[in-house]
C-alpha cells in the first residue's frame, strides 16, 4: 500500500533553474512569488479537501519552494522518497511549461508504475498535445475538478472504467489516448471545500511544513485566499480567464458563483486558524449588486475581523466603499486598469475613463481603505512607447488627486512572459496587432529555456517589438520612480537605490544580448555564468519595490494557539454562527 493515494507536486518555472544561467527580469514584480513562480494554485487545497473527506490520503509537495530554500535540496531524492499511486502536477500557469514536464519525467523515472496526471488551465488548453507526451498518463480538464478527482480515484481504486470519469483524458494500458466529455461544469461553486485546515493537517501528518508552503516566505507573512467565482463575465482581450476563453475551452458559458453566505463562512473558517489577511478573488459586483449587499450583510452578522483584500474589475463609488467600511474591520483594494491611455484600455475591452479611476481612489480613501494597489502594464494593444510612459507619468496626477496619499501604491510592469492561451489576443493575434513566437506547449517550453526574460517573451506588437517592450519597461520604471520622488513618497536615497537597480537590470539584459551573439557554445555558456550571480541579486524588485506588496501580519508561528483552536473546531464542529 502506498503511503499516499495522491501527491500534488508543484514545479518551478524552469528545471533546474539553480543550474542554469537565467536572468529573470521583472516578470514577477507584481505577484507574491519570485520569478520561479513557486506559488501553487489554490486548487491543490480544494482538491485535497474533497479527496481527504472521501477517504483518500493526500499530500502537497512544493518542490519549487524547497529548491529556493536550499541549493543543496535534491529534487530527485525527494521524488524518489515519495510513495503514491498518483502524482498530480499542475500546469495551471503557462510559465511552468518547462519545470512541470521535467518533474513529470523524474517521477516516471523513479515511479514507472504510478500515474502521472496533469491539470489546470494550461493543461486543459494544451490537453491534446500534453496527453501524447510519454511522461503523461492523464490530463484532468476544466476549472472545477474536485468531484471528478474523487471519481477518478475511486475508479482507480476499484479497477473501474475510466471512460466514465468526467473531464478526463487518459491512456489505456496499450497507450491509446481517450478523451472523455467535459461533462462536469457546475453552475455554482457552493459545494467546493475551501478548508485551510486540510493544508495544515496535511503538513503536520507528514512533518513537512516547509514542503507544503504555498510560496517562499508564506510562513513568515501568511496570506490566504477565497474565491467568489469560477469563470468571468468580462471579456478583456489579454486574459485567459475571460468569458470567451472559458466558453470556448472550458465549456463554461457563464460564471459559477459561490454564494455570499458561503463566502463569509469561508472567511470565518480561516479566522479560526489565522489572524492573517484574506484576499477575495473576483469582484464582488460580478454577481450583481444584490450579491455584494448580501456579502456585506453577512459579514456584519458573522463578525468578519481579519483584514480583507478586495479586487475590482471596474470603477466603484461611494455607495460601494461606504458599505465596505461599515461591514468590514480593515480592507485593501486592488484594481488593474492596465493603461492610463484610454484608447489602449478601450481596445482591451475596458470601457471606462480616467475620471472614473480618480473617483474610485478618492471614494475608497474617504471610506476607510487601508491601502490601494493600482496596476499598469507594458506591451498592450495600441500601446506605443509614449503611451506606456504616459501611464507611468500619470501617476503624479493620481497621487495629487488623493493628496499624495501614502496608502496608494502604483505599479508598472511588463505584460510578461506569455500571452494567455485562450485569450482573444492569443486566438487571433493579427487582429490585435500581435506577432506570436509561441503557439504550442512545446514552443513555450523551449522559450523558457532562454537566459534572458526578453527572449522568453512570447510576443511582440506592431507598435513595439521585443527589444522596445523590454526597454520601455525599464524606462517606465524610471519615470515612476522619479514621479514618486517628486511627490514626496520616497526620499533621495530610495530613489537612487531603485534607479540603480533598474539600470543594473537593463545593463545585464544588454550584456546577455551581446553574449548570445557569441558563436562558440562553450564560451557563450561561460560568459552567461559570469552574470548569473548579478542577475539573481536583482531578480526581485527589478522595476518596482516588491516589498510594497507585503501585508503586515504575524508569522504562522505567532498564530499557533489559533491554529490549535481551529483544528479542534474542525474536529468537533464550529457550532452555529
Amino acid at each position: 500500500m502506498a503511503s499516499s493515494d495522491i501527491v500534488f507536486l508543484h514545479a518551478p518555472t524552469v528545471y533546474d533553474f539553480r543550474k542554469k544561467p537565467i536572468f529573470y527580469g521583472p516578470v514577477s514584480d507584481v505577484v507574491p512569488s519570485s520569478p520561479v513562480f513557486e506559488m501553487y494554485p489554490l486548487g491543490f487545497m480544494t482538491m485535497s479537501s474533497h479527496l481527504e473527506e472521501a477517504g483518500f490520503r493526500t499530500r502537497i509537495v512544493n518542490l519549487a519552494v524547497q529548491m529556493l530554500q536550499s541549493d543543496k535540496f535534491d529534487v530527485e531524492k525527494r521524488i524518489k522518497s515519495l510513495d503514491a499511486d498518483v502524482y498530480a502536477i499542475d500546469l495551471h500557469w503557462l510559465p511552468h511549461a518547462h519545470g512541470s514536464l521535467e518533474i513529470a519525467k523524474i517521477v516516471k523515472k523513479y515511479h514507472p508504475d504510478s500515474i502521472v496526471e496533469f491539470g489546470g488551465f494550461s493543461s486543459s488548453y494544451f490537453c491534446d498535445e500534453l496527453i501524447r507526451r510519454p511522461e503523461v498518463d492523464m490530463v484532468m480538464r476544466g476549472d472545477s475538478t474536485e468531484i471528478p478527482h474523487v471519481e477518478m480515484m475511486r475508479t482507480l481504486e476499484r479497477g473501474g472504467d475510466l471512460s466514465l470519469v468526467p473531464n478526463l483524458s487518459w491512456k489505456d494500458k496499450d497507450g491509446r489516448v481517450h478523451k472523455n466529455p467535459m461533462s462536469y461544469v457546475p453552475d455554482t461553486i457552493d459545494d467546493v471545500k475551501f478548508d485551510y485546515g486540510t493544508m495544515i493537517k496535511n503538513a503536520i501528518r507528514h512533518r513537512d511544513i516547509k514542503g507544503a508552503l504555498p510560496w517562499l516566505g508564506w510562513d513568515k507573512n501568511p496570506l490566504t485566499s477565497v474565491f467568489t467565482v469560477r469563470g468571468c463575465g468580462l471579456n478583456c482581450a489579454e486574459c485567459g480567464g475571460s468569458h470567451s476563453a472559458n466558453k470556448n475551452f472550458l465549456c463554461r458559458s457563464r460564471p459559477a458563483f459561490r454564494s455570499p453566505e458561503k463566502l463569509v463562512e469561508d472567511i470565518c473558517a480561516i479566522q479560526d486558524y489565522l489572524k492573517s489577511p484574506i484576499f477575495i478573488i473576483g469582484d464582488l459586483r460580478q454577481g450583481g449588486d444584490d450579491y455584494a449587499t448580501r456579502f456585506f450583510s453577512e459579514a456584519r452578522r458573522q463578525g468578519v475581523k481579519n483584514h480583507l483584500g478586495m479586487e475590482i474589475f471596474r470603477p466603484a463609488g461611494d455607495a460601494f466603499f461606504s458599505e465596505m467600511e461599515r461591514s468590514i474591520g480593515e480592507y485593501t483594494m486592488e484594481f488593474s486598469p492596465d493603461s492610463h491611455d484610454e484608447s489602449v484600455r478601450t481596445a482591451m475591452g475596458k470601457n471606462y475613463d480616467n475620471a472614473s479611476i480618480e473617483k474610485t481612489l478618492t471614494s475608497a480613501f474617504d471610506n476607510g481603505c487601508q491601502r490601494f494597489d493600482l496596476f499598469y502594464m507594458t506591451g498592450l494593444p495600441q500601446q506605443t512607447r509614449d503611451s506606456a510612459i504616459y501611464s507611468a507619468s500619470a501617476s503624479k496626477h493620481l497621487w495629487d488627486a488623493v493628496g499624495q496619499e501614502a496608502r496608494l501604491f502604483i505599479y508598472n510592469a511588463p505584460f510578461a512572459p506569455f500571452v494567455d492561451p485562450g485569450s482573444r489576443i492569443f486566438e487571433d493575434p493579427e487582429k490585435w496587432g500581435y506577432r506570436m513566437f509561441a503557439r504550442t506547449l512545446e514552443d513555450h517550453r523551449m522559450l523558457l529555456d532562454n537566459p534572458s526574460w526578453k527572449q522568453v517573451l512570447s510576443y511582440e506588437t506592431v507598435w513595439m517589438d521585443r527589444d522596445t517592450i523590454a526597454e520601455v519597461s525599464y524606462d517606465a520604471a524610471q519615470v515612476l520612480t522619479d514621479t514618486e520622488f517628486s511627490v514626496g513618497r520616497i526620499d533621495e536615497e530610495m530613489r537612487d537605490a531603485r534607479s540603480e537597480r533598474t539600470e543594473t537590470a537593463r545593463t545585464l539584459m544588454h550584456r546577455i544580448d551581446d553574449i548570445m551573439r557569441i558563436s562558440d557554445p562553450a564560451e557563450r555558456e561561460a560568459k552567461l555564468w559570469e552574470v548569473k550571480a548579478e542577475g539573481e541579486r536583482v531578480m526581485l524588485s527589478t522595476v518596482c519595490n516588491k516589498k510594497n506588496l507585503d501585508w503586515e501580519t504575524g508569522s504562522i508561528w505567532a498564530n499557533t494557539p489559533r491554529v490549535i483552536s481551529g483544528l479542534l473546531k474542525s474536529v468537533f464542529g464550529r457550532g452555529r454562527r
